[in-house]
């Protein structure tokens, strides 16, 4: 654990009703977990109005953006970490296929058929409309900056102060 510097908050029970004054005392793993929470509910339950989920975005995304086409295994290893559990990634990848989104080419690597790529920017713009209602009142400078402090609190527990 790295050392402490500077002057240290003292940490005060969980508040959903905290005033701003008494932010910098709440646990940030209470205020995060309920972030993550939310927005993922959020989204999910979009998706789920047009019979899709998050993980199988993911993988639409994760096959469509690379360099070059992915392999199963590639996108079932980078993906599993996001995941709900170590098979969810690899029973998208079979449900995308079956939908007809992805197909498996001649070098057994990963594609989206024309439906699927059509399916990948419907959900772009999804995502879209809904970040943009997540981000409501939110500056990109006050986002960004959240973003680092987080990456920072990462960083201060993992051991890598180097973020």
């Amino acid at each position: 654990m790295k050392p402490l510097t500077g002057s240290t908050t003292d940490q005060a029970p969980a508040d959903p009703a905290a005033t701003d004054d008494m932010l910098a005392t709440q646990p940030i793993g209470y205020w995060s977990g309920l972030a993550h929470t939310a927005v993922t509910r959020h989204l999910r339950d979009a998706m789920a109005r047009i019979d899709v989920t998050q993980p199988q975005y993911w993988v639409l995304n994760r096959v469509h953006g690379g360099p070059a086409a992915p392999g199963r295994e590639e996108v079932v290893t980078q993906l599993t970490p996001l995941a709900d559990g170590p098979h969810e990634i690899a029973r998208v990848v079979d449900q995308l296929l079956h939908r007809g989104w992805l197909r498996i080419d001649a070098g057994q690597r990963l594609r989206l058929t024309d439906t699927g790529e059509a399916a990948r920017k419907r959900l772009r713009q999804l995502v879209t409309e809904l970040r943009a209602v997540v981000h409501e009142g939110i500056s990109d400078e006050e986002y960004a900056a959240a973003l680092k402090v987080l990456r920072t609190m990462i960083a201060n527990v993992e051991g890598d102060a180097d973020v």
